[in-house]
């Protein structure tokens, strides 16, 4: 990603903060400051001057990969888990960060059994995540597949809401995982998570909107 993707994201994100909890405008300079921040850690981890380079050569992120699929495992119900033996292996290749190998081997699983909804949300997750958290109409294609065949899953918008964080869309998120949580039944899989996270998501804009206001005072 480059300084002017970086950039576009980060004025995305601090115009639906400011428009959303009705900063002050003397508030603004806190939210700045905290976008800055962010683009400083970009700066020094994210190496945006560096051109692009092929997926296989850049080295994912330690473990991100086995978070993914333990947290699509845990998000839907044990008896709806893909019974294709080749789902074993594209999670393998998704904890070694190989998504694109896991993308192309889940696609066959969904073409021969279209109404596999944890092999078309681990399609979603390989896509999104080879694309660098973006949202493709590739992997939001999956993702549907996934919220169809998995009615009671809260896997689907769960790693779209991930998606849009990561954009900086904020608002957004916060919306999808609230109406995603008030429509699971209370024993869900994975309800605990989405919960944990949205709260964490709610919390991490108050105090933001809280302190640019206490800024502008």
């Amino acid at each position: 990603m480059s300084w002017a993707v970086a950039i576009a994201l980060a004025i995305a994100c601090f115009a639906a903060i400011a428009l959303a909890f009705r900063v002050p405008h003397k508030g603004w300079a806190i939210v700045l400051a905290a976008l800055a921040l962010g683009l400083a850690g970009y700066g020094v981890q994210g190496s945006p001057s560096l051109p692009g380079a092929p997926k296989a050569s850049v080295s994912p992120e330690k473990d991100e990969g086995e978070q993914i699929v333990e947290l699509r495992k845990a998000m839907v119900p044990e008896p709806q888990h893909s019974r294709s033996p080749l789902t074993v292996t594209a999670d393998a290749m998704m904890r070694q960060g190989e998504y694109d190998t896991a993308a192309n081997l889940l696609s066959g699983i969904v073409g021969q059994n279209p109404d596999d909804g944890d092999a078309w949300l681990a399609l979603g997750t390989a896509l999104t995540f080879h694309a660098d958290g973006a949202l493709t109409p590739a992997a939001l294609l999956a993702y549907d597949h996934a919220a169809n065949a998995l009615p009671q899953s809260p896997g689907p918008p769960f790693f779209v809401g991930l998606s849009l964080i990561r954009q900086g869309k904020l608002i957004e998120a916060h919306k999808l995982w609230s109406k995603s949580l008030a429509a699971l039944p209370p024993d869900a899989a994975g309800r605990d998570i989405l919960a944990d996270r949205l709260a964490a998501l709610d919390g991490l804009m108050r105090r933001i909107a809280a302190g640019a206001a206490e800024s502008g005072r």
